[in-house]
C-alpha cells in the first residue's frame, strides 16, 4: 500500500494556508504559505495516523488525489509501522506472537509498532518480514 494521502489546501480569513485530509479528518494544520503548510501537513498526518494506532482503529486507505489536491506521503518509517500494525491486525498476530517470531520481548514489539517511538527502519523491516510483508520505497521527483 502507498501511504500518501490527498490533501486539500485552502486559504483562511487570516491568509494562512490550511491543510486538511479527506481520508484522515483528524489531520489538520496550517502554514504561512503553501510550502510551510505542506511541510506541516506531513507531520499532522503522521500524528493523526498514530492516533488511529493508539485507539486500535483501522488505518484508512488513501483515496486518489483529485485535481487541485496535493498528495502528502507519510514519513517512511511511520508508513512501515502503519503497515506492520495493519498486517498484525489483519492476521490477528499479537505482540507476544510477533516477539516470539523475532526472538524479542513483547515490550520491544510495542516500541516497534508505536509510530511515536523512534525505531530503525531495519528493525521494522525485519518485523514486516515476520508477518509476510515486504517494503518498497518509491522515490520520485517533487
Amino acid at each position: 500500500m502507498l501511504y500518501a494521502y490527498p490533501c486539500d489546501l485552502a486559504v483562511d480569513e487570516d491568509g494562512r494556508f490550511v491543510a486538511t485530509f479527506p481520508d484522515v479528518p483528524e489531520a489538520i494544520t496550517d502554514g504561512k504559505d503553501r510550502a510551510e503548510a505542506l511541510e506541516m501537513a506531513s507531520d499532522a498526518l503522521a500524528t493523526a495516523l498514530a492516533g488511529y494506532v493508539h485507539q486500535h482503529w483501522e488505518i484508512p486507505l488513501p483515496g486518489k488525489a483529485s485535481p487541485g489536491q496535493e498528495s502528502v506521503p507519510v514519513i517512511p518509517v511511520v508508513a512501515a509501522k502503519l503497515a506492520l500494525y495493519s498486517a498484525m491486525k489483519l492476521q490477528r498476530v499479537s505482540k507476544v506472537e510477533l516477539g516470539r517470531r523475532l526472538g524479542i520481548s513483547e515490550g520491544a514489539v510495542r516500541r516497534l509498532t508505536n509510530p511515536d517511538h523512534r525505531s530503525h527502519m531495519s528493525q521494522v523491516h525485519r518485523a514486516l518480514d515476520a508477518v509476510g510483508c515486504t517494503v518498497t520505497l518509491d522515490v520520485s521527483a517533487a
